[in-house]
């Protein structure tokens, strides 16, 4: 049996002919560029992360620097054309740039990281907890006086404790920035990520679990003002055709992608379901102690983007799961603080021992819509005989 670590085929199967239709509608239509399908996307991803689980408990959101028209129980969001892009002019929003420093975790993928880099400011890296989230006790231990803003990553669709990072960006008076690319739909206490700071950044790669078919992205906030800036930013720093209010980017999610993205969040709560089942049978049946599976922690809900495993002999498993034609990823092999593009910054190899351990531990297993019980009880068997 040959198990792909990811295989993005089987969802666009199983809604083919709304993909389609969506596609030959956009087609036809003659406009490809800011039209009906971004502004319709926009409002029903708006709508999907304003909703709350019925047993929602109150977490009072951090909108640092917003305008009086904040308001947490109201979302809105901009289209863009990458995650990446969602990060930098997310940040850039905020007025961060030159001399400022941003906390974030030192495990997490390097764009995380060039959101802030690409603004001018300065990444102050801190270790992940035990579960790979950021660890929250580091992060009051890293702010000095030039501190404008903690992001918190995501990671693999989990989720960390929100309302301990709410209370020290607020206390300290920080912006609050969510990398959310791997998390749509995870939920802190019964609200979704995305919705606790002044920014949520979200990436539609086609391998995310609301996944587009090429680059997108999209940010989210609670600020209407915010929302339409980021709207003028995107296009050229336009609020109105010609007439150019800022130097801003090209970076608008076409309505092609807007159309098949619209599918996709149709079947956001089956997608997300279907994978927290793969993951609680994963949880549930691998017994190996060479092997540290993740754990899902109090009062949060998890999606799993990826289900990320550790192992002492992650090389020595790989070959073995190759052998068995089992598929594998490493999430990620090298830490953005000792990458060839960081170098200017000056860090070294044992700075972030924790970072530096699971870099050289982790390893993502098979996990994707469609899955079979047959293909993960042959990659569990194999895991538990490894």
């Amino acid at each position: 049996m040959k198990i792909l670590a990811n295989r993005m085929d089987l969802g666009f199967q199983k809604h083919q002919t709304e993909y389609e239709e969506a596609a030959l509608r956009v087609l036809r239509s003659g406009w490809y560029i800011l039209g009906k399908e971004l502004q319709t996307f926009e409002e029903e991803f708006a709508s999907y992360n304003a909703t709350r689980s019925g047993e929602a408990e109150a977490v009072p959101f951090c909108c640092t620097g917003m305008t009086k028209s904040c308001d947490d129980t109201k979302v809105y969001s901009a289209g863009l054309a990458s995650g990446l892009d969602a990060l930098w002019i997310g940040i850039r929003m905020l007025g961060i740039g030159q001399g400022d420093e941003v906390i974030v975790q030192g495990n997490t993928y390097i764009a995380s990281v060039m959101g802030i880099t690409m603004n001018g400011a300065t990444p102050i890296f801190v270790e992940p907890d035990g579960n790979s989230q950021i660890d929250i006790d580091a992060i009051e231990r890293s702010i000095t006086g030039k501190t404008k803003a903690v992001m918190v990553v995501h990671l693999y669709g989990q989720v960390t404790d929100m309302t301990r990072v709410v209370e020290i960006c607020k206390k300290h008076g920080l912006y609050l920035i969510e990398d959310c690319a791997q998390a749509h739909g995870a939920m802190w206490k019964g609200q979704k990520v995305g919705t606790f700071g002044d920014v949520g950044c979200f990436s539609f790669y086609p391998t995310k679990n609301m996944g587009a078919f090429g680059d997108a992205g999209a940010v989210i906030a609670h600020d209407p003002k915010f929302i339409d800036d980021v709207k003028t930013y995107r296009n050229y720093g336009s609020h109105k055709h010609y007439y150019n209010k800022v130097v801003g980017a090209n970076s608008r999610l076409d309505e092609m992608q807007a159309a098949l993205l619209k599918v996709r969040l149709k079947y956001m709560d089956e997608i997300t379901n279907e994978r927290r089942e793969l993951a609680a049978r994963y949880a549930s049946k691998i017994d190996n102690p060479k092997i540290i599976t993740p754990v899902e922690v109090d009062n949060s809900y998890a999606v799993w983007h990826q289900y990320v495993i550790r192992c002492k002999n992650r090389d020595e498993l790989i070959d073995y799961l190759n052998e068995k034609d089992i598929g594998s990823i490493i999430h990620y092999p090298v830490p953005p603080h000792l990458q060839e593009a960081y170098a200017y910054l000056g860090h070294h190899e044992g700075e972030y021992p924790i970072t530096e351990e699971y870099a050289n531990e982790v390893l993502s297993i098979p996990m994707y819509n469609g899955m079979t019980q047959e293909e993960q009880d042959y990659v569990i068997d194999a895991l538990n005989n490894f």
